[in-house]
């Protein structure tokens, strides 16, 4: 599903954020990753929506070498993938249910199919009766449930998040936590990364752990 071959990612100011990383997560595996502040967890979940193209190895999703892929080709990509962001990226001047409808809108939905994904999708994440809130009204564990509901609404077959509990208490985290565990039991391929160990306490799912920019265990 997922595979890394030598990858390593170097930033115009020579920092290295990844260094020759090999890697492969399994079609509807759940997968964490781990590691120190820099370490390069968020840049490894950009490479893999192609938010961020490697310097040099191959990534492949589904039998794609992404890092060959057209500008014209991405669209498609990422119609496979959902991305919940660490710093959500939601849209503030939007309602609730605008805000997970415009991946269906930017990836030309048919219209009379769109507000039942909507409201799927909101149902999903418990938000279905505060589809006409305002984002600034909600508290901090219903933003994250908002941008997996907008991560999701797609039907994507990865999902990938980004310290998703980040700021979140330890229950509003274990509910989070629940909601991946429910997409992951129905097939979609989950990577989380986080630097909660918690998070990990008495997890079966396999932990990859990354050290300044090397895969480390």
């Amino acid at each position: 599903m997922i595979t890394f071959k030598n990858v390593s990612k170097r930033y115009p100011d020579g920092f290295v954020a990844l260094d020759n990383v090999d890697l492969t997560v399994e079609s509807g595996e759940m997968t964490f990753l781990t590691g120190h502040s820099g370490a390069g967890k968020s840049t490894l979940l950009k490479l893999i929506a192609a938010i961020e193209r490697p310097t040099s190895g191959t990534i492949n999703i589904s039998g794609q070498n992404i890092a060959q892929l057209k500008p014209t080709a991405m669209p498609y990509l990422r119609r496979k993938i959902g991305f919940v962001f660490q710093d959500h990226k939601l849209l503030f001047d939007r309602n609730v249910f605008d805000n997970v409808l415009l991946p269906l809108q930017i990836s030309g939905f048919e219209n009379h199919l769109m507000a039942a994904r909507v409201r799927a999708a909101l149902d999903k994440v418990g938000l279905l009766k505060k589809e006409k809130s305002m984002p600034i009204a909600l508290s901090g564990g219903e933003r994250q449930r908002l941008c997996i509901a907008r991560a999701v609404v797609h039907r994507p077959i990865i999902l990938i998040a980004d310290e998703p509990t980040g700021n979140l208490d330890v229950e509003y985290a274990q509910d989070i936590m629940t909601l991946f565990n429910s997409f992951n039991q129905v097939g979609v391929t989950v990577l989380i990364a986080t630097h909660d160990a918690s998070l990990l306490k008495n997890k079966q799912h396999r932990i990859l752990s990354l050290k300044h920019g090397k895969l480390a265990a």
